[in-house]
Formats: structure tokens, sequence, C-alpha cells
């Protein structure tokens, strides 16, 4: 989910390990990093309302997008595993949906989705 950032637990760039592949990523690099960050700042509120996650607010935001729509989360652990499973039984309403789409218009994250060189072999 954001390759992380939906998790609330990267809020510096420094939280990445120095190993870690998303230190090369444009999203999280400078500007991008602080604008994304805000995001997701504005993510976990809307959450926060909900008495969800992050996570599934942004899972269930794309199960809301239509039933031909299937989200695909990725997670080494059960308890998240869990937490998206249930994402699935969380209804957003209408004015959810809009608020959702006030706050992440499309295109809202900030840098590229991966480095050039990488970005060059997507969609080809």
């Amino acid at each position: 989910m954001g390759r992380g950032f939906l998790s609330g637990e990267i809020k510096r760039f420094e939280d990445l390990a120095e190993d870690d592949y998303r230190r090369h990523s444009p999203r999280f690099q400078g500007e991008n990093f602080d604008k994304n960050l805000q995001l997701v700042e504005k993510a976990e509120e809307l959450a926060k309302e909900k008495g969800i996650t992050t996570s599934q607010l942004a899972l269930a935001w794309v199960l809301a997008q239509g039933q031909d729509v299937v989200p695909i989360p990725g997670t080494k652990r059960r308890k998240y595993l869990e937490q998206n499973a249930e994402a699935a039984e969380i209804i957003l309403s209408q004015e959810d949906l809009a608020r959702i789409e006030d706050v992440f218009p499309k295109d809202a994250a900030s840098g590229l989705r991966y480095p050039e060189a990488m970005m060059a072999s997507v969609n080809r």
C-alpha cells in the first residue's frame, strides 16, 4: 500500500533502512517525500474518523471502485493479512468516497512511481 507509506510506520526518510530499495524511489525522496507524507497524514485522519487503519481505508476505496476491480495487497505478517481481509467488510458511503476523492485526486502522489530507468520499461 503505497510502498508501505500508508502503514504509518514511515515518517522520515531515515526510517528506511540503508539497503531499502525505497531510498531510490522518487516518491520517497526530498520534496516528494514531504508532499506524500502530507497525503498519508490526511488519509490517517479520514481512517481515524471511521475507526479503521489507513490500509483498510485504501482497500475499502479500491473495493468501492466496482465489481471488476480487485486489490492485491502484499504483506509479510498475519496481523496485516487479517486487517486487510477485514477491509472487505467496510462500506464507504458516497460522502466518504467524495471526501477521499477531494483529498486524493488522480495523480495526487508526488514523484515518479519508479526511478526513470525503470519507468522506461513500464507499460510497454
